[in-house]
């Protein structure tokens, strides 16, 4: 399974590596080349403005060449045009700046997308890489490569199933929700078949391998995501939108200036203005303040493409469990005899349950802490995996499990709780052989869901969609009341694959999803979201975004944030593009030399990075 884990971050070998000393080399060029010149060694200073200029220039034409191989027409033409043009005709201070402004655009957008990758977990990182094996009698830890069908493998408690397979020996309970979405632990007895990827909640029990580690279910979905990620269209940088129109404006004016004068010099100053700075420069800015606003808010944005695709959503997809659910069981009903009082029922069965590991048991257990009942030491506790638990409690007979359990240990018919909602669970508790009451746990909605899917239509967003691995009649409880266009239930990662697909004939989507099942989705979507402070590994490495903090209603700052930092960024390419157009005229009719151009468009610059910083300062309506 190991050989199919791979990430596909690398970034371009040319340019990539090498852009903090682009960055650097300009601006030492141009330093050293004005303290020569004011030392009077102009001809040192031409040198050195050229030879700072060059490298940048060499790396620029191959980036250049490498987007024309794909189709792609940027703007970096028209940098690299008016550095060529600088250096033809003896104007090497004026090139040194464009190379410096360049570099330093190029060398922004690359760390702010760095910065972002930095922070994800590498890919499934729970894959367990180990197995326990029975061979000749002995119990031997092996990777997981070498396990063949047919081999008798431990699983102990808290194991991650490394392969699929089928239970041997003792009752197996697991928690599926990283698999099929479903919060309650299931059981599987000797016979039953058993998924990889699901975590043993239970005791110990025995496995026969029925695949290959690499065949098996987890690592069917590890190609999913990774399929997913390799057929997800490109997205444009915003700045590459306008790049024909102004190259094209460039060309005319600059061709027109040195056709009608025959001064070269005048094309130069005009492609120097025209050097797309505003635009290589304010973008950057604006989007790198997004990215850094939503991290504050605990929304981390894997890039500035990623944030302007987030500006053109149509639709969602969201996942159930652990996105419009908590993810957790939690006690939502309960219901004592007469005479004694919830709490009373709960500390006793509390009480009992901290002697069991069951994840059920644990539940109760955070239940009545979170309530500050006292509990008592239990006494002679013994524990049928799976099904109860029963021991001394305050010198009383205490029996805590499923009705079926209690219903043996009472030898009569209890009056149980008459409410049997899908996806709930009931725990059922005896003391001194008479029925006490019992509890339904189930995975609640969190609170406000029903008005973020509101606002996210006030957003834009006009289609919503529930895609989860749960039965029909759970996802449809949860469903009823909801601002919701479709249900679809019983998914398998492919079939979550395909509704995200379906969907994008409407516009661009966004999934949300917190589980390993979800991460090919996520990876499908336009724009995946992962909550990721509880979710698992592979749904935060496939999406684009990962909200850090486990509150579903981040999402509308995070769509916020971005709509207000391209809408800044726009401001600065038109303020820019205005400024340089007028700026190209004037350099065109003698009125501005190459090095004035150089300047003017510093001013330029600073204008609109000022301008564009501001979408640092910016705060989401939907979180003051």
């Amino acid at each position: 399974m190991l050989q199919v884990i791979r990430t596909h971050f690398s970034l371009p070998l040319t340019g990539a590596s090498l852009r903090p000393f682009l960055v650097a080399l300009p601006a030492a060029g141009l330093a050293i080349g004005l303290g020569a010149d004011m030392l009077h060694y102009g001809t040192w200073s031409a040198w050195i403005w050229k030879a700072a200029t060059i490298p940048v220039l060499l790396v620029l034409v191959a980036e250049i060449i490498s987007s024309l191989r794909r189709g792609d027409v940027g703007l970096d033409i028209v940098a690299a045009l008016s550095m060529t043009a600088a250096l033809t005709f003896g104007e090497d201070l004026a090139a040194a700046v464009v190379a410096l402004m360049y570099a330093g655009g190029q060398y922004l957008e690359n760390f702010a997308e760095r910065q972002a990758r930095r922070e994800m977990t590498a890919l499934l990182a729970r894959v367990p890489r180990t197995a326990i094996l029975h061979r000749d009698s002995e119990l031997t830890e092996v990777s997981i490569e070498v396990i063949s069908p047919g081999d008798r493998l431990l699983i102990r408690r808290g194991d991650i199933v490394p392969v699929d397979g089928t239970v041997v020996e003792n009752l197996a309970v697991l928690d599926q929700s990283a698999l099929t979405g479903e919060s309650i632990p299931v059981q599987r007895r000797v016979g039953d078949s058993v998924m990889s990827g699901s975590t043993n909640v239970g005791d110990a029990f025995d496995l026969t391998a029925s695949r290959p580690a690499a065949e098996s279910t987890y690592a069917g979905i590890v190609r999913l995501v990774e399929g997913a990620q390799k057929s997800k269209a490109p997205m444009a940088r915003l700045a590459d939108r306008f790049a024909m129109v102004f190259l094209g404006i460039t060309v005319l004016i600059a061709g027109g200036a040195w056709f009608w004068t025959a001064d070269p010099v005048r094309a130069v100053a005009v492609l120097v203005v025209a050097t797309p700075c505003p635009l290589i420069l304010a973008v950057p800015v604006a989007i790198v303040s997004g990215l850094s606003r939503a991290a504050k808010h605990g929304i981390l944005i894997k890039g500035g493409k990623v944030l302007e695709m987030m500006t053109r959503l149509r639709g969602l997809v969201i996942d159930k469990t652990g996105t419009l659910t908590e993810g957790r069981a939690r006690v939502v009903t309960e219901q004592a005899v007469a005479g004694r009082t919830p709490d009373d029922v709960l500390r006793m069965a509390a009480s009992l349950d901290q002697a069991s590991k069951h994840i059920v048991g644990q539940t109760i257990v955070a239940e009545a802490h979170r309530r500050r009942l006292t509990l008592s030491v239990p006494v002679s506790p013994i524990e049928t995996p799976g099904e109860g638990v029963e021991g001394i409690v305050d010198g009383q007979r205490v029996a805590v499990g499923g009705r079926q359990f209690i219903a043996r240990r009472l030898g009569q018919s209890a009056s149980f709780h008459n409410s049997d909602t899908p996806g709930s669970m009931a725990v059922a508790v005896a003391i001194d052989g008479q029925f006490a009451g019992e509890f339904i746990l189930s995975d609640e909605l969190r609170i406000g869901v029903d008005k973020l899917l509101r606002q996210l239509r006030d957003l834009g967003i006009e289609r919503i969609v529930l895609a989860t691995g749960d039965r029909h009649e759970v996802a449809n409880a949860i469903a009823a009341g909801l601002s919701l266009d479709a249900v679809r239930s019983d998914l398998t990662p492919d079939q979550k694959v395909l509704v995200v697909l379906s969907e994008r004939k409407n516009g661009p989507v966004m999934m949300v999803g917190d589980g390993v099942n979800d991460a090919p989705a996520l990876a499908a979507a336009d724009v995946g979201v992962a909550m990721g402070a509880r979710g698992a590994a592979a749904s935060a490495e496939a999406a684009d975004v990962v909200l850090l903090v486990d509150q579903l209603d981040r999402v509308l700052p995070a769509i916020e944030i971005a709509r207000r930092s391209r809408a800044i960024a726009l401001q600065s390419v038109y303020a820019g593009i205005g400024l340089s157009i007028a700026g190209m005229f004037a350099a065109a009719f003698g009125y501005i030399t190459p090095v004035q151009g150089a300047l003017f468009q510093e001013i330029i610059d600073v204008a609109v990075i000022l301008n564009a910083l501001r979408a640092l300062r910016d705060r989401p309506t939907s979180v003051r």
